[in-house]
């Protein structure tokens, strides 16, 4: 979905001056394991100074998601948010970035070793799924990329007005049963979105990378690079991320 690369020609009605910039480009859908892509000019943003091509990519449509999620159901300083899936790509950027708003973070992870690291990028709090299960409850905001079949449970775990921001399913889809707490507890007054960065608008977008750059400038914010493969070993690479080794981001390298 993303790329980093310089810029070689632009269109007719696009600055020259984009010309040998590196810079990060959202492509429609897939496309991007190649050593040359077209972007369309408003899908393509400039590259934080002095940052290389595998840090931009890391962070890439994953701080675009983790921020604009985190914005969408306004996590604000002092509220307690729990980030499922926080090893992930999108998990590790949310991590930091709740951290940096302000609020307190648990996160949920799949071991120890994981755990530490997410510390170190700002969790207060850490859950081994394979160990505790579900948190304690008290949440004001979860960040969910997993949902599946336990979605429901973590519903529950939300305060009185909490919002729950589903931005990946890397456990499959949950079933209807799973959003009864909806309705059961509908005295919480509690809100569910589903988000996707198909519904932004590229101003929503740059928006948001501004505000990504900008706390990367102020070491709030780095990317997780797990492992860096070169193009001719994609193969290898996806059965890394689908074996759930990964941790943070996983990048191609043409070259």
């Amino acid at each position: 979905m993303e790329v980093v690369g310089r810029v070689t020609a632009v269109g007719a009605e696009v600055s020259e001056g984009l010309v040998g910039q590196q810079v990060l480009a959202l492509l429609p859908g897939f496309g991007g394991f190649a050593e040359r892509g077209v972007a369309e000019a408003e899908m393509v943003l400039a590259s934080p100074p002095g940052a290389g091509a595998d840090e931009v990519v890391a962070l890439g449509v994953n701080a675009l998601v983790a921020e604009l999620a985190l914005q969408r159901v306004g996590a604000a300083a002092g509220e307690r948010v729990l980030v499922r899936g926080a090893g992930g790509g999108i998990g590790v950027l949310a991590t930091q970035i709740a951290h940096a708003r302000g609020a307190e973070v648990t996160v949920v992870t799949s071991s120890s070793a994981r755990g530490e690291r997410l510390r170190e990028l700002g969790a207060a709090h850490v859950v081994d799924r394979n160990r505790s299960g579900v948190p304690d409850a008290g949440f004001d905001v979860v960040v969910d990329t997993v949902a599946g079949p336990d979605l429901g449970q973590h519903l529950e775990l939300l305060r009185p007005n909490g919002r729950y921001v589903i931005c990946g399913a890397a456990g499959g889809l949950p079933s209807v049963e799973s959003f009864a707490p909806l309705l059961r507890d509908f005295h919480k007054s509690l809100s569910l979105h589903a988000f996707s960065l198909n519904s932004v608008t590229p101003e929503e977008l740059r928006g948001s990378w501004k505000r990504v750059v900008a706390l990367l400038g102020e070491g709030r914010l780095s990317a997780v690079v797990d492992q860096v493969f070169p193009l001719a070993e994609a193969a290898a690479a996806l059965r890394h991320v689908a074996d759930g080794k990964a941790f943070g981001k996983v990048v191609l390298r043409p070259r």
